[in-house]
């Protein structure tokens, strides 16, 4: 049977999920009574709660058409750019790409990272203006826009002869023409067979040893430790011994396959063999890891692995010791922390974790906030207790002018016109500078900024007030610059609870002339746990427990039950861009609060003194 490996890109929520659903369909994967549910390649919790796609995956479909059936193995991308660690060492499995463009937006900052990675490689891409019955679809612009993106990103002569399709991913069609409408997918699957390549595989790859990269990892409760990445030569069957070597050639260990699996459809089944150029998933071994070869005991050369982008964002986990600490999650010891992020960081390559010079602490480094929160909410929901830093950026030193250099991001914003001005201003004031600013037609505005990452941090929340919930903002790390000074953090102090039990509704009425609350009457607090934000600038201790002074005197209008403002109560990722540096997030499995990373009042005042001597 022919073979055809291709990786799905695009931007977030520009359809690759949705459009793999209908190549599942069309293709005859499942039954005609067979339900499935929408955006079946999401099967992750927290893929299906926010609607992006987190982690790369594989399926395959089989396609006859009017010819010889052909199996097309697909490999389905994150789309936010903070998972693009995913996207890059995916590439190497593959021999064609399908860029997905959204016909209203056209090309945003994550198209041109991920289509900038598979040009690089070598890849030819097949675009796919998709969306295109959005009424404020402009197929012919974003055309000349992909066009103009593939020449500012040196794509060769080839490379810029791309197929053009157009298509809508919900409704399950595509054709080559507007002008002739077409009800499926089949335009599509002949353009993947005629224009992918099948795998560019060495001489006699399936007489020659069994040899393959691991490009991705995880661990099954039944199989152990399984690898999946394409088969570079030879074949491999159950119970055949190979072993594992490093990037620079050291072996890594030596055992027998206990299982080959092969992706069909939406599952993956065993088989009995595995052959050159196509992707499989390997079980039997227990310390190889992504980047590593597996082969034949005969072979001594390794794959060379692509490499990955750097973190720029590093963030302290470190034990949860408050004097809450225990009540809530089931795995609070620093060891089981370490072990659990040692095996995120085997599997997640864009991950780097870290011993601190700090008793129970380990810093972790990655691409972005969503990343780390991403993370964070998937320990929490295993059982975990952690005390989480505010993030910060990761500095570098130009080794030429020995000048320290910082991470700048690309911000693309769509905002309508009324509020470009504010969003300008905060941006500018956080160190960015504005590149370019065009009308998108609707009375939207698209501002085009290069700003400092660690100017960012935060911004989300005060951007969506800024716009009234209806900016889009979009980031990609841009490039390392020369640092450009400080920036201003949070104007606000908070109000730290001075005692420790249950928060009365009296108290909590008379503090709210002081700020915000960011805790109900009754919650459990504790001494140096942030209950709100104060409204000046300063931080202030409180008694969120006194409660009313009783007397015999009954006074007319004085016992009527208070009433008490609802308190702002914030996201996990809301809660870490909130923190300042002297501060903590307490997270567990139910509960998200804010303290000071010292409790006691006495000890954040020698916090301060010794920081101000320094």
């Amino acid at each position: 049977m022919d073979l055809r490996n291709i990786a799905i890109i695009a931007h977030v929520d520009h359809g690759k999920t949705t459009l793999v659903d209908q190549l599942l369909k069309q293709s005859g994967t499942f039954r005609e009574n067979q339900t499935v549910a929408e955006r079946a390649m999401d099967s992750n919790d927290l893929e299906r709660e926010r609607g992006i796609t987190i982690l790369a995956k594989c399926t395959s479909v089989e396609w006859a058409g009017t010819g010889t059936p052909t199996r097309i193995n697909i490999v389905d991308t994150p789309g936010h750019a903070d998972f693009g660690g995913e996207v890059e060492r995916i590439l190497s499995m593959v021999d064609g790409v399908i860029l997905l463009v959204d016909a209203a937006e056209g090309p945003m900052p994550q198209t041109k990272f991920v289509t900038s990675k598979a040009l690089r490689l070598g890849l030819k891409p097949i675009v796919v203006i998709n969306k295109i019955d959005r009424q404020d679809a402009r197929p012919d612009e974003v055309h000349e826009e992909v066009f103009d993106l593939f020449a500012a990103l040196d794509a060769d002569e080839e490379q810029l002869d791309f197929p053009l399709l157009y298509a809508s991913g919900r409704d399950g069609w595509a054709t080559t023409d507007l002008q002739h409408a077409n009800n499926d997918l089949a335009p599509l699957f002949a353009c993947i067979i005629e224009n992918v390549p099948p795998p560019r595989l060495i001489e006699r790859a399936t007489e020659a040893p069994f040899r393959m990269l691991a490009t991705t990892v995880e661990r099954d409760p039944y199989l152990g430790r399984v690898l999946t990445g394409r088969i570079d030569q030879g074949i491999v069957k159950p119970n055949q011994t190979i072993k594992a070597l490093s990037i620079s050639g050291e072996q890594i260990e030596t055992g027998r396959v206990t299982r080959v699996l092969a992706f069909r459809g939406l599952t993956r089944q065993p088989i009995e063999e595995g052959d050159a150029g196509d992707i499989v998933a390997i079980a039997g071994l227990s310390e190889a890891t992504v980047a590593h070869t597996l082969c034949d005991p005969a072979v001594t050369e390794t794959i060379a692995a692509n490499p990955i982008d750097p973190p720029t964002l590093a963030v302290t986990f470190s034990i949860n010791d408050s004097p809450l600490a225990g009540r809530d999650g089931s795995k609070v010891q620093s060891r089981v922390i370490e072990e659990r992020l040692m095996r995120e960081a085997e599997g997640n390559v864009a991950i780097q974790v870290t011993r601190t010079e700090e008793k129970d602490a380990f810093e972790v480094s990655g691409r972005g906030e969503l990343q780390i929160g991403i993370l964070v909410e998937t320990m929490r929901r295993e059982g975990f207790e952690l005390s989480i830093s505010r993030p910060r950026v990761i500095f570098r030193k130009d080794p030429k002018t020995g000048k320290r250099l910082e991470p700048i991001e690309e911000v693309v914003i769509d905002v309508d016109d009324d509020y470009t001005g504010v969003i300008i201003e905060k941006l500018t004031a956080r160190k960015g500078s504005l590149e370019d600013m065009r009308p998108t037609g609707g009375g939207k505005t698209r501002l085009t900024l290069h700003v400092p990452s660690r100017g960012l941090v935060g911004y989300h929340g005060e951007f969506l007030t800024d716009t009234r919930g209806t900016g889009v903002m979009n980031r990609l790390f841009h490039s390392y610059d020369v640092y450009r000074g400080p920036i201003s953090g949070r104007t606000n102090g908070v109000l730290v609870s001075k005692e420790q039990g249950k928060a009365v509704p009296y108290a909590l009425w008379n503090l709210e002339e002081r700020g915000t609350m960011f805790i109900a009457p009754g919650t459990d607090v504790y001494q140096g746990m942030i209950i709100g934000e104060n409204a000046r600038s300063n931080d202030l201790d409180v008694n969120p427990l006194k409660a009313k002074q009783l007397t015999n005197i009954r006074a007319a209008g004085k016992d009527d039950a208070v009433r008490v403002t609802p308190p702002r109560l914030l996201a996990l990722e809301e809660a870490i861009a909130y923190v300042a540096d002297d501060e903590l997030v307490e997270v567990t499995p139910n509960f998200v609060r804010l303290r000071k990373r010292e409790l006691l009042p006495h000890m954040r005042k020698r916090a301060q003194k010794e920081e101000a001597a320094s």
